[in-house]
């Protein structure tokens, strides 16, 4: 019940976003007439139809976005229709006369003119809010997100529907709100100055204004971009009443959005690393206290849910919970293009060939983000790469990481002898502490291991420890669905091709396109050669999660950093002059400080097409 409120909050606080400007003309150009014939069902139309396109856009795939693509379409020119009349009053008498005529037979047949007569301003009102319910794409925040969030793991349901709902009816009660008050004014205005004629046609004026502003994508490109009553921090507070704010260690990554389809992919939310309420202050004591005190601070947190559901596995034929009884297991869900699970997967490693003949089993749970992950393929590749040895379980639809109502990448879970969890940590770092709750569970299970010094680990290459004093540049989606700070002039044009400039400046954190580029969702795909992506940032690493989109064909890329050739500041996938292919859909880091870190501008050209970005992250 309290997620229903949260999301009737939501939606209240729309009213405060820019999103919501080019749909207010449509509102207020009713604003003369009475609120429970006109306002009312105008705001319930547009309620329950962006309910519904929103119920099935998360979980119906691409295919519902593009529905709704023409429905947007049919109602522009609806509304421009509503817009002109307005404006040209004569024209509106001549064009609905066949109306009218009709309107007046069937409130005759009906019995009664003044029925009649309300019946045709409600069916009109409700018409142009389904319309107004087409059009209006609000701004993804906090709330929203949690909202698509839990639409999507969790497929489609009547609570999803019911959560959208409630969204929309918070949006239309603050739209409410202001007809009210809007249209006592409108009253005011027209009786006081008697200039009934002018506001008509200046409302059908800022109609058509609305019209242009959502025909040219306004609505959902620039608007989007824009803060003006900041209700994320607003929006957020509200979610951590609902679930407490978790204490922040380092950078981590979280869904929002996961598609069913590879066609629409993952819309994801990135967040910061983060550990459970007084998981931190357990880490300090744990350092300190023997192995016995150590055990009072390992509460049992429930019992280990089910591993059903992996569409494969790798490394192992498929194991289950209770013919694991007896170990001591790790779960760890990690996406081989996660730059955080990268980093702690060499801990992983050397916890699973350490302990094993203790009895420590360590799974992971390969949960991916991009579409390109679902491809058996490719996590294989990537296993073999990565030179993971331990059972891999193939997560695609999701279904050990509900199960364990897992939100982060990566997530480790510690489970006793006895099937239970005692322990989880979210993100990267804490190993110490973590490999001393390993052993502490072997020592419960009777297999304790010899005293001896804790894993030390020298990882190379994307998986050594990121440099976080120096990281000042946040993890950068590319697709439209999580885009920011975007710089290129007109902003993002989503799934069509389009022609980008890369700004001769660009501000800290910026990035931009340069070429002919198709941006979708989580993506964009280069068409022809020699564009680019440029990006102002501040950290000692610098990596791109990049594929090739026409079949694997490699793309030769080449990356200067402040237009010179990296020099010994290169990444390990391209040399010193910034030479480099991108040989399969992973994670590619392409620039590794050597000295002083300060921000600098990078750039990346793709020699060839097909090229297909999906996201930067930093270390």
């Amino acid at each position: 019940m309290l997620l229903f409120l949260v999301a009737y909050l939501g939606g209240v606080l729309t009213i405060l976003s820019p999103c919501i400007l080019p749909v207010l003309p449509f509102v207020f150009a009713r604003g003369d007439q009475p609120f429970l014939k006109n306002g009312l069902p105008l705001l319930l139309g547009m309620a329950l139809t962006f309910a519904g396109v929103a119920s099935l856009a998360a979980v119906g795939g691409g295919w519902a976005v593009q529905a709704n693509q023409y429905g947007r379409m049919a109602a522009i020119v609806l509304m421009a229709l509503f817009g002109v009349t307005l404006l040209f009053p004569q024209l509106a008498q001549r064009l609905m006369r066949p109306l009218v005529s009709w309107g007046e037979r069937l409130s005759a047949s009906a019995g009664g003119d003044a029925a009649g007569g309300q019946r045709s301003s409600f069916v009109t009102s409700v018409l142009l809010g389904v319309a107004t319910g087409l059009l209006w794409a609000p701004c993804a925040g906090p709330i929203l997100g949690l909202v698509l969030t839990g639409a999507a793991l969790g497929g489609a349901s009547a609570q999803t529907s019911l959560l959208l709902l409630a969204y929309a009816a918070g949006a239309a009660s603050s739209l409410a709100a202001a007809l009210l008050v809007g249209g006592r004014l409108f009253k005011a205005m027209k009786k006081s100055l008697g200039a009934g004629e002018w506001i008509r046609r200046g409302i059908g004026a800022a109609l058509l204004c609305g019209v242009a502003a959502i025909a040219l994508g306004l609505d959902t490109g620039v608007l989007a971009q824009l803060s003006v009553a900041g209700t994320s921090s607003v929006e957020q507070a509200l979610i951590d009443k609902v679930r407490p704010k978790k204490a922040a260690e380092n950078s981590a990554e979280a869904p929002a959005v996961v598609a069913t389809s590879p066609d629409s992919a993952v819309m994801m939310a990135g967040a910061d690393a983060m550990m459970a309420p007084g998981n931190a202050m357990m880490a300090a004591n744990n350092a300190m206290m023997s192995a016995d005190k150590a055990a009072e601070a390992l509460p049992v947190e429930g019992q280990g849910p089910s591993l059903d559901g992996a569409v494969q596995w790798l490394n192992s034929p498929p194991l289950t919970m209770e013919a694991l009884r007896g170990k001591v297991v790790l779960i760890d869900f990690w996406t081989y293009s996660c730059i955080n699970c990268l980093r702690a997967l060499p801990y992983v490693q050397a916890w699973a060939e350490k302990y094993r003949d203790k009895g420590l089993v360590v799974i992971g749970v390969h949960a991916p983000e991009f579409a390109f992950e679902k491809d058996i393929g490719n996590v294989r590749k990537a296993v073999k790469d990565l030179k993971v040895g331990y059972p891999v379980a193939v997560d695609n639809n999701y279904a050990i990481w509900r199960a364990f109502k897992n939100e982060y990448w990566p997530a480790h879970y510690f489970i006793d002898a006895q099937g239970r969890i005692r322990h989880h940590h979210f993100g990267e770092g804490a190993y110490d502490q973590s490999e001393q709750v390993i052993r502490q569970l072997l020592a419960e299970a009777g297999q304790a291991p010899a005293a001896g010094d804790l894993v030390k680990v020298e990882a190379q290459g994307a998986q050594a420890a990121a440099d976080s004093a120096n990281v000042k540049s946040p993890e950068t989606y590319i697709g439209y669905g999580r885009a920011e700070n975007f710089a290129s002039a007109g902003g993002l044009v989503q799934r069509k091709p389009h022609a980008y400039a890369v700004p001769g400046q660009l501000q800290a954190n910026q990035w931009a396109l340069g070429g002919d580029w198709t941006v979708g969702e989580q993506s964009a795909v280069l068409g022809k050669a020699q564009g680019r992506i440029a990006y102002r940032f501040h950290a000692r690493d610098l990596h791109l999660v990049l594929g090739s989109a026409y079949d694997g064909r490699p793309v030769r890329i080449k990356v200067t950093i402040d237009g010179k050739p990296p020099g010994e500041d290169h990444g390990m996938d391209v040399d010193a002059q910034g030479l480099g292919t991108i040989d399969g859909q992973r994670l590619y880091q392409l620039v590794r400080q050597r000295g002083e870190v300060a921000d600098r501008r990078f750039e990346i050209e793709f020699l060839d097409p097909g090229a297909e970005a999906f996201a930067f992250t930093f270390g």
